[in-house]
């Protein structure tokens, strides 16, 4: 935290402290931090759970009458004068770790902040794909994640810093964010209108780790709604992909846009490219960096001028939605692109570096479980492919769809709770260590699904499924250390090595005795010369990421895996075996708040990317 921000918290609980609940949230504060000691004492290890809290928030309520909150603690605890904890002593991160909610959100060793733009035509007319205009498209208005983004008027700004705080009051370290922007196709939406989103994001990082709130000004342009006729511009700086024959006024959704007079570009959400890369060089010293960008797209916007640009955005990871490796069950169920603009948009993307997240969706219309079974197999047993993160996402029939229709006359049906099961379970043990599997089902409510599955807990039942069958699952999710601790100097390098549609990759992981994963770097070696020429023929790291508890910048680890060198032990791997590859220089496909690290490595900066000699 920084100065400006301790001080405007305790300037906040000094300004509570004539209410009536301000000594009983001392109180509870305190009494909570005798408890934390208290488990000390016995060797207590982790967060408190609700049984441990409800008996000392029981004889402390809040105004005579509640339990508070967890946010409520940890703000009543920062807002604390220095010694009030009393003989605990403890410290402001020793208290969140006990009492924050929800660790398993920064575990990983970055803060995920998840963005959406607004609703905007889209070139698809995939017919599993939800039409509603609310939202983006293919997403609904009742997702955790789009209500936040809804709430917000889908201002970027207003949706960064929002996140922040939420994230802060529940205590997690946001110093380094990845900021995960979803929506409709990215590179369908106007340069101009992305290169106006990604510099306000970055704006809210400067201002929330300067202390300085500037949502009312942000929030003062009125964001659009159902009923706004009033339109825009029409967009003269599309992106790659934007051809306005490609945006079929006779879909559902592209025509309720335009009759809503919704759907461009207003004139403020414009940003020239000098201006973010203004923004990018103040996030390369800021409180809250940027250390990841995610950004998603379908793979027929996606050429060799499209990857540039994504990369002059500060990307550092590309969101595919493959949906199916079948050119027939592609074709029947609309998608617009074959399996070889799949092959292309990967290639292209590998070639500049990019991690590689794919999504892919089992049960869509015209396939079987053993096709699935069959196309999930391709997924990593064909170079072209061999995707660095799955999203995998069941086909369920949602309103107003066309296969909605499809499924009311008997052509399509979900898999049974037991077809599903299996596919997933398959999916879970087949998916290789390499690769991290983020998600196997789709946040969808229940109210939403005509039919298909409606249970969240998938990935759970697979792991059950796989433990009843003495197996267990190698993908990256379920190896991270995430708050175990371990012996810095009994973790071991391991490689894995395999072939690319450019080149070979090689996997290097830092592990422990029980296979934990602690540290990863993705390196590329590539066979020929990129087509982006700064990179010419070097080799490139495209993902180096340590995990573990997020810790805050400059706080060095006892025992967890970050701030304890893992990440140059990786990087001085890799620049090993380029060298002994024969390359002469590595690059590096840094986000813009990673920068000053790599330079303290020493690289150098280049137009995109940073380079060692070696």
């Amino acid at each position: 935290m920084t100065q400006e921000q301790a001080a405007t918290e305790r300037a906040s609980f000094s300004a509570r402290a004539s209410a009536p609940d301000a000594p009983a949230l001392r109180a509870a504060v305190l009494a909570v931090c005798e408890l934390i000691a208290e488990h000390e004492r016995s060797d207590r290890q982790g967060p408190l759970v609700d049984d441990d809290l409800r008996p000392v928030l029981r004889v402390h309520p809040r105004d005579g009458r509640g339990f508070y909150s967890r946010a409520e603690l940890i703000a009543g605890f920062r807002a604390l004068p220095p010694g009030a904890a009393g003989a605990t002593a403890l410290s402001e991160r020793a208290f969140v770790a006990r009492v924050r909610m929800r660790p398993v959100r920064t575990q990983s060793g970055v803060t995920p902040v998840t963005v959406l733009t607004k609703p905007f035509p889209c070139p698809g007319r995939c017919v599993f794909c939800p039409n509603d205009v609310r939202m983006p498209k293919s997403y609904l208005s009742r997702e955790p994640g789009c209500q936040r983004a809804a709430q917000n008027g889908f201002d970027p700004y207003l949706q960064t810093y929002n996140r922040l705080r939420a994230f802060r009051a529940l205590g997690h370290s946001v110093d380094k964010v990845e900021l995960i922007v979803l929506g409709g196709s990215w590179s369908a939406y106007p340069a101009s209108y992305q290169r106006w989103f990604v510099l306000r994001c970055l704006d809210a990082l400067e201002d929330f780790g300067r202390g300085v709130d500037g949502r009312q000004r942000a929030g003062s342009k009125p964001a659009p709604t159902s009923d706004e006729t009033r339109p825009g511009p029409e967009p003269t700086d599309a992106g790659a992909g934007f051809e306005p024959a490609r945006f079929p006024e006779h879909t559902v959704y592209n025509r309720a846009l335009l009759q809503l007079g919704r759907g461009r570009a207003r004139p403020e959400e414009d940003a020239s490219q000098h201006d973010l890369e203004r923004a990018q060089r103040r996030n390369e010293r800021a409180a809250c960096r940027q250390v990841g960008l995610a950004l998603e797209t379908r793979p027929d916007l996606i050429d060799e001028r499209e990857v540039l640009r994504l990369r002059e955005l500060g990307c550092t990871k590309v969101q595919l939605g493959l949906q199916s490796l079948s050119d027939e069950v592609l074709a029947r169920n609309r998608r617009g692109h074959d399996l070889a603009a799949s092959r292309r948009a990967l290639r292209l993307l590998r070639e500049a570096g990019f991690k590689l997240q794919v999504h892919w969706m089992p049960n869509l219309l015209g396939s079987t479980p053993e096709r699935d079974s069959e196309d999930f197999a391709r997924m990593f047993d064909d170079p072209d492919f061999r995707p660095d993160e799955l999203k995998v996402y069941p086909c369920s029939v949602v309103p107003d769809t066309e296969l909605c229709g499809h499924h009311a006359r008997g052509e399509f049906a979900p898999y049974t709770h037991e077809q599903l099961l299996d596919v997933l379970t398959a999916v879970l043990v087949r998916t290789p260590r390499y690769c991290r599997l983020s998600r196997m089902v789709r946040d969808i409510s229940t109210q939403d699904i005509v039919a298909g599955n409606r249970r969240a807990n998938f990935r759970e039942l697979a792991h059950a499924a796989l433990v009843a069958r003495g197996e267990r699952a190698y993908e990256i999710r379920s190896r991270e250390i995430k708050h175990a601790t371990f012996e810095r100097g009994a973790l071991a390098l391991r490689a894995t090595e395999y072939a690319t549609a450019i080149g070979q990759e090689h996997f290097l992981e830092l592990c422990t005795a029980r296979d934990e994963l602690c540290g990863l770097l993705r390196l590329s070696l590539p066979g020929r010369a990129s087509f982006v020429g700064e990179l010419g023929r070097s080799a490139v790291i495209r993902e180096l990421h340590v995990y573990g508890e997020a810790l805050a910048l400059g706080v060095h680890g006892a025992a967890g895996a970050q701030h304890r060198g893992l990440g140059a032990t990786l990087v001085a791997a890799a620049a090993r075996r380029a060298r002994e590859s024969g390359y002469a220089q590595l690059a590096v496909i840094s986000a813009v708040g990673t920068r000053g690290y790599y330079r303290r490595l020493g690289f150098e900066d280049g137009a995109l990317y940073q380079h060692l000699v070696l």
